[in-house]
């Protein structure tokens, strides 16, 4: 007899422009504006955009000078991230009346499995419409969906007719739906990566089908076997609720450049006691650090150090971020944002071991 396999029923929910909606929504002047969260016009970078601002090429991670220069009549509005973790609670409360198996992936997008769901509901289509609906009769706000029988797709479908849209991909539909993909669609796959594929003559999904595993992986190394995979539908990571944040991080753009090493020492030190207030809040340690620098010319160096014991504490973080450093780094221009994050995480309620007294040595 044969072992009848049960496909999965996954939804991707992914909120519209979730921070600029709700500024829009706290403050009705913005309504039909368009508007950047984060930065200004003259530093900073734009951390979300809202659809009037798209219209311009404006998007996230975006340097504000240069949304400026776009959109002259762009509309800068300081974050207030303590409101959009408040609303995103309020949308995991609305995804939890129909599965407890949610992975959030930030504040604004979750996985969620409804193979079996709390309605009885058969068609994953209804309960994503379901969901959807109660998002906008309750917070005002807008969410787009999509519905698959893996993460892979369903990511991608709730992509597909942003904003406000929901998007199916049934498997009949889904091997002419991924051979048609352009190459850039494929999530996971950056702007560098698609060039380096359009080296090797693949520009949709079904020319990547054409290339085999050991081609990828000898081209495009460990990801390779990912690419391999994906496009031949084989996805079977499960929606997983206790999923781990991958890191915890903190960054700062100043308003004046940045020329003495000395005050860069003290930023750092800064930035390292706010990321221990973040992690003590999370109950997070980690182990690998890294430090951010980017200059005036929007140029950037990352380097990174991880350590034997897991790391949490400010004085550890500030020994570690000169450790990494060290005391021949040299200051090649001036300096715009500086960042500090922590990485290969561990929650407390795990038994980690961090030596309160421990001083790393140079």
């Amino acid at each position: 007899m044969e072992e009848i396999v049960q496909i999965r029923k996954i939804i991707h929910v992914d909120m519209d422009a979730f921070y600029a909606s709700v500024e829009q929504l706290d403050n009705p002047e913005l309504l039909g504006k368009p508007i950047a969260v984060g930065g200004s016009k003259e530093r900073g970078v734009v951390a979300a955009a809202s659809y009037e601002a798209r219209k311009y090429k404006i998007k996230s991670a975006m340097p504000s000078i240069i949304a400026a220069r776009l959109c002259p009549h762009l509309i800068f509005v300081k974050p207030r991230f303590e409101r959009y973790k408040e609303i995103s609670v309020k949308i995991r409360e609305i995804f939890s009346r129909y599965t407890d198996l949610i992975e959030p992936l930030s504040l604004d997008e979750a996985y969620l499995d409804v193979t079996s769901n709390k309605k009885n509901e058969f068609f994953a289509t209804q309960i994503a419409m379901d969901i959807r609906r109660d998002i906008k009769e309750e917070l005002n706000l807008t969410a787009s969906a999509g519905v698959s029988f893996n993460k892979f797709l369903a990511k991608i479908a709730s992509d597909e007719n942003k904003p406000d849209g929901l998007t199916v991909i049934t498997p009949e539909l889904a091997p002419d739906y991924i051979d048609s993909l352009p190459i850039e669609r494929f999530f996971g796959i950056g702007k560098v990566t698609a060039s380096k594929m359009y080296q090797h003559g693949i520009f949709t999904g079904k020319q990547l089908k054409t290339k085999g595993l050991d081609y990828l992986t000898q081209n495009f190394g460990k990801a390779g076997q990912h690419y391999y995979d994906i496009v031949r539908l084989n996805d079977n990571r499960s929606v997983n609720p206790n999923r781990i944040r991958k890191s915890i991080g903190v960054e700062h753009t100043y308003f004046k450049d940045i020329y003495d090493l000395r005050i860069i020492n003290d930023k750092l030190d800064d930035l390292s006691e706010e990321l221990a207030r973040r992690m003590n809040k999370a109950s997070a340690k980690g182990k690998t650090i890294t430090v951010k620098i980017k200059y005036n010319d929007f140029t950037q160096v990352t380097r990174s150090n991880t350590f034997k014991y897991f790391v949490s504490l400010k004085d550890n973080l500030k020994d570690a971020w000169r450790l990494i450093l060290k005391e021949e780094f040299e200051l090649e221009k001036p300096v715009r944002l500086l960042g500090l994050s922590v990485s290969n995480l561990k929650r407390n309620e795990v038994e980690v071991k961090e030596n309160p007294q421990l001083r790393l040595k140079f």
